[in-house]
């Protein structure tokens, strides 16, 4: 999958139904205030420990979201496209560290509603593997 408006991909996503928002890994996290609206400043930061391009958008609002430690964080979130095979749509995202986790992204029930079938038994259903995230054209 990728996430073409903040020059993110292709990176694996793990499917999480049990999420309702997606949430992407995020460091140097910055907020920050612009015209009198509330922005983040943040980088993807690959798996490699590598860290990409730092982006900037609107906050729409913050989140509390329980992780899967059990404990509750207040999240930016943001709006941005995403490109996953042949679906091409504006998604809202969580921001937060998650440089413990196996996946970088995590993609919740809201991205996925009406667009996609889970296949819970399959893995690497768009290409690529546990090593290399396919690409998409």
């Amino acid at each position: 999958m990728e996430l073409p408006e903040l020059a993110i991909g292709p990176i694996k996503a793990k499917v999480d139904t049990g999420a309702r928002t997606s949430a992407l890994h995020a460091v140097n996290l910055d907020v920050f205030d612009r015209d009198g609206s509330t922005w983040v400043s943040f980088a993807f930061e690959h798996e490699d420990g590598s860290v990409g391009t730092v982006n900037e958008a609107p906050v729409l609002e913050f989140r509390d979201v329980t992780n899967s430690g059990g404990q509750s964080e207040s999240r930016p979130v943001i709006q941005t496209p995403i490109k996953l095979g042949a679906v091409y749509k504006l998604v809202e995202l969580t921001l937060t560290q998650r440089d413990n986790m196996a996946y970088r992204m995590l993609l919740g029930r809201t991205t996925l509603s009406s667009d996609f079938v889970v296949a819970p038994s399959e893995s690497f259903v768009q290409g690529g593997d546990d090593t290399q995230p396919g690409t998409f054209e």
